[in-house]
């Protein structure tokens, strides 16, 4: 396959060369990279973007080509698509073509500017345009809105309500009815580094043990007194809400999509509530952006500005299940689970007091000791009952040691750093 994928990558550039005529735009992506999506991805989603060659690379892979390219300064690659994150090195090497008209363009258009500025990776000009996201969501069977605190508005509900929401059900059910993936493979990291601490503190790396972070704790203590005790078992939120043994779930879109596809008319999904700060959330975004030097900017821009038609987006949502960064309307024959799932990113993004979390950048391969770190204060304090404070102290020192190890700067939503972010 590797061969195979080298020969199309040289038939390309040989074609890109030789003839004009029969020049196609080379588009590399790092997503949609198996089979059956690259298959949807060439017949379905670019069927009208003329002559395209859509090649897959893993991210390593990736980021060698495109270096090389670079340093060569002979271009073969148009078009990319890419992760939020492995487009950022490309951005600070200064290899991304400026892309501010196509921006203004689709915020006219309906993508959100909050989305939007993602794309700008820090700088003063537009590195990428967002193509797809993914994110983290909550889903509730029906029967469980019966015991919604009154006035309560299911898309924007606070801790405080998911609290007493809790409580009700525990009430009248006898059991805990709210669930997390708090298991061994689960992606409860995810829920503290993009949910959590932005919504209580404002930030993820920086405030990680100050009084904000303290008082997060001891509600989520509170919440916790309503969550079942099977969490610590859950990977995966769709089997647990499938089989009833909880109401209330919180997880990643993909990890409660069978559940909600099964039975959509059994489910509401809805954003993760608010605190104090506003109301965290996790976009996993892919983004299109153009090389410098790319041989073919003019095909280049006709893609992008295709898969980020409306039409394109929902196609991509229901064939791959990746969501739109436009602000869409939902088709009524777009397929009931997806259209629940893509409604509640979209009610996620445009929510007024949304906090965009970045995934973790910079970290190498520290990553899974980041995760660890709020993992531990999580077993300490929620778990075992340890004093907050005392926790806070101890991981927050681990943490620090622990930017300054991989010498990775602050990521939004914390306040940009020379150097190491800090703990604060």
């Amino acid at each position: 396959m590797k061969h195979i994928v080298s020969l199309t990558i040289l038939a390309s550039t040989v074609l890109a060369f030789a003839s004009p005529v029969l020049a196609q735009t080379v588009f590399v992506s790092t997503q949609l990279r198996p089979i059956e999506e690259a298959t949807v991805v060439r017949q379905d989603l670019l069927k009208d973007a003329g002559k395209v060659d859509y090649v897959v690379e893993e991210p390593p892979q990736f980021a060698v080509r495109m270096q090389a390219e670079a340093q060569a300064g002979k271009h073969t690659v148009s078009l990319v698509g890419a992760l939020h994150g492995e487009l950022s090195p490309l951005a600070d090497k200064g290899q991304l073509e400026p892309l501010d008209e196509l921006a203004k363009k689709l915020a006219a258009g309906g993508m959100p500017q909050s989305v939007l500025d993602l794309g700008k990776l820090g700088k003063p000009t537009q590195q990428y345009i967002p193509w797809m996201q993914a994110t983290y969501v909550m889903a509730a069977k029906k029967e469980a809105l019966q015991y919604l605190p009154k006035g309560a508005d299911i898309n924007a509900l606070t801790y405080d309500q998911l609290i007493e929401w809790g409580k009700n059900m525990q009430a009248a059910t006898g059991q805990p009815q709210i669930g997390f993936p708090a298991g061994p493979k689960g992606l409860m990291a995810r829920y503290f580094q993009g949910y959590f601490y932005p919504s209580f503190t404002g930030g993820v790396v920086r405030t990680f043990k100050n009084a904000d972070a303290a008082a997060g704790w001891e509600k989520l203590k509170a919440l916790w007194a309503y969550v079942t005790p099977n969490s610590t078992n859950y990977d995966f939120m769709q089997e647990p809400l499938a089989s009833g043994e909880v109401m209330v779930a919180w997880d990643h879109v993909a990890r409660l999509k069978s559940a909600i596809s099964a039975a959509p008319d059994d489910y509401v999904v809805f954003p993760a509530p608010a605190g104090p700060k506003g109301r965290g959330y996790m976009p996993v975004l892919a983004g299109l952006a153009i090389p410098k030097g790319a041989p073919d900017t003019a095909g280049a821009t006709k893609v992008i500005e295709m898969l980020t038609t409306q039409k394109t987006q929902l196609l991509t949502a229901s064939k791959v299940g990746f969501f739109p960064t436009l602000n869409v309307q939902l088709p009524p024959d777009l397929d009931k689970g997806v259209a629940l799932l893509a409604g509640a990113v979209t009610k996620t993004q445009a929510s007024k007091d949304a906090v965009i979390s970045l995934l973790p950048v910079g970290l190498g391969d520290k990553g899974g000791e980041f995760n660890k770190v709020y993992m531990d204060a999580f077993q300490r304090i929620v778990l075992q009952n340890e004093p907050v404070a005392d926790v806070l102290a101890k991981q927050g020192a681990t943490m620090a040691k622990l930017m300054t190890d991989a010498k990775a700067p602050c990521w939004a939503p914390d306040a940009k750093s020379d150097g190491a972010c800090p703990v604060q």
